[in-house]
């Protein structure tokens, strides 16, 4: 497709945003640009240089404002850079996962993320997945989806990606209930259905149906 496509795919953890993202990106041969994924290297760089994640911390709005950010595409993915540093490998971390969440309340932090998705989207076809796509980041965007899926079945699907380093399901069942809690109440930016988004509950569905579903909706919106 020559047509310039901005997608927005927003929901809570687990019902399948990054990999319903992913796959789309490639069928259309666009950018995929995982905004979670700046959220989390703002906690990440603040747990490394041990800051406490407070916007009434001097120490972590000094670190804010001199920290540089960069997403630079490897075979079309997007790797985060921090001040220099690679990080993308280290953002699927449990204590970098929770601290995203305590970080995306901040609304100074939101602005700073909000300017660089919408500059990215600005120049370049884009899908994009978070929690606020449909809302902030791509109000205007004619292709705006909302994925749920019941706590189980996430609590499930992040299960079996992270039984490898020992966390039981009940862990994972609290940490999303949590999560779903702090990106529903925060002030800045929470957690909701964009009004003209389309819902699609994921439960019973495979990553690729999801797909097929969002692909053909956006081809009739370009024709």
């Amino acid at each position: 497709m020559n047509e310039h496509i901005t997608i927005a795919i927003d929901g809570p953890a687990g019902c399948g945003k990054s990999t319903v993202a992913k796959e789309l990106s490639k069928r259309l041969n666009i950018i995929y640009l995982d905004t979670g994924a700046m959220y989390r290297a703002v906690a990440y760089w603040a747990i490394k240089s041990n800051i406490d994640i407070n916007e009434n911390n001097p120490d972590f709005m000094n670190m804010l404002k001199s920290m540089s950010m960069e997403i630079k595409y490897v075979d079309k993915f997007p790797n985060v850079i921090v001040n220099g540093e690679n990080v993308s490998s280290y953002l699927r971390e449990k204590e970098v996962s929770m601290k995203s969440s305590i970080v995306a309340k901040i609304p100074a932090v939101r602005k700073r993320m909000v300017e660089l998705q919408q500059e990215l989207a600005r120049f370049n076809s884009v899908v994009m997945d978070g929690r606020d796509i449909g809302t902030k980041v791509l109000p205007a965007s004619k292709n705006k989806f909302f994925l749920t899926a019941s706590i189980e079945e996430r609590a499930k699907r992040r299960y079996l990606q992270e039984k490898e380093t020992g966390i039981s399901i009940e862990e994972i069942k609290r940490d999303i209930m949590l999560r779903d809690e702090n990106d529903k109440t925060r002030a800045a930016s929470p957690l909701v259905k964009a009004d003209d988004a389309i819902e699609i509950d994921t439960s019973d569905l495979t990553a690729l149906q999801v797909v097929d579903m969002i692909f053909k909706r956006v081809k009739s919106n370009v024709l």
